[in-house]
């Protein structure tokens, strides 16, 4: 008897909950690596142009040194960058440094883009004795964590030497450093900028007008970008609940709860299983008094 009592309840239950029972399970836009932070760093780049030979010839030096980018880990420590040609066919050292390192990495948990750049000299075409700037250290971070404010910060540490000037740089805006007969240059000390999904920093940016004892040898325009670091957040996990019988609709990235159209019939099955479970259990027991 109660194995009859147990196995109707069991089939009920089945009925009412089997294709309605639902699973939750956390999911991401777009599945995959979709999820993954996004990282970069570069220790220098450049927008220059260079006008050589009374501006007959214009020649543009746009270059990197270091660049990296995630998803995947990366790093780059290359020292040097050399720019053929601009110079009287001579080669030009853009960048040496002592250590000029880029990392970028990023996963599901965070992203983080890292440079690192110490003794390092900058120099353009037209003044292959004079550096355009002289650093001891300059370091740019941006980190982007799940569910965290991404953070910005750089680092401009020891002296800073343009057009073999001394200066003393400003947070509160550009310094601009003339040079008779040589050019100016406008520099910007730290830069940094967040959102809530993503950040940017950067060491210096500098704004060169150079023309050597205006001889038009070499005239050079344009910028030049030490230490930068980028980063965007990974895409948190959604939570989502669905029915086990019905496929999810594409795009139902937001947690939602539901059940089929066909419970209520499922339901009603279940109760009449019951009520007929019911009724047979009170005949036996009757037709069992009768024989006692």
């Amino acid at each position: 008897m109660p194995a009859h009592r147990s196995a109707a309840a069991a089939a009920a239950l089945a009925l009412a909950l089997g294709p309605a029972a639902a699973s939750a399970h956390a999911t991401g836009g777009g599945g995959g690596g979709g999820r993954d932070g996004k990282a970069g760093a570069v220790v220098l780049r450049t927008g220059l142009d260079v006008s050589l030979l009374n501006k007959t010839v214009d020649v543009p030096l746009t270059t990197t040194l270091n660049e990296v980018k995630a998803p995947a880990s990366a790093e780059k420590t290359a020292l040097t960058v050399q720019l053929d040609g601009v110079e009287q066919g001579n080669p030009v050292s853009v960048l040496r440094a002592d250590v000029a390192t880029a990392k970028a990495t990023a996963d599901a948990h965070k992203a983080e883009g890292y440079t690192n750049l110490a003794h390092a000299k900058v120099h353009v075409p037209g003044l292959p004795l004079l550096s355009l700037i002289e650093v001891e250290k300059v370091t740019s971070k941006a980190l982007c964590e799940a569910g965290k404010q991404p953070v910005a910060e750089s680092n401009v540490l020891g002296a800073v030497t343009v057009l073999g000037k001394k200066v003393t740089l400003s947070a509160s805006g550009p310094t601009r450093v003339e040079v008779p007969a040589v050019g100016e240059v406008t520099l910007d000390l730290s830069k940094t900028h967040t959102t809530s999904r993503t950040a940017a920093a950067t060491a210096l940016e500098l704004k060169v007008s150079v023309n050597p004892l205006k001889l038009n040898v070499a005239e050079v325009e344009g910028t030049v970008t030490l230490a930068a670091a980028t980063c965007e957040s990974p895409r948190a996990r959604d939570v989502e609940v669905q029915t086990a019988t019905e496929p999810r609709q594409p795009g139902a990235d937001l947690a939602e709860t539901g059940s089929s159209s066909t419970t209520p019939y499922l339901v009603g099955g279940a109760v009449a299983l019951l009520a007929v479970g019911s009724g047979a259990l009170v005949l036996v027991r009757t037709r069992a008094r009768s024989r006692a």
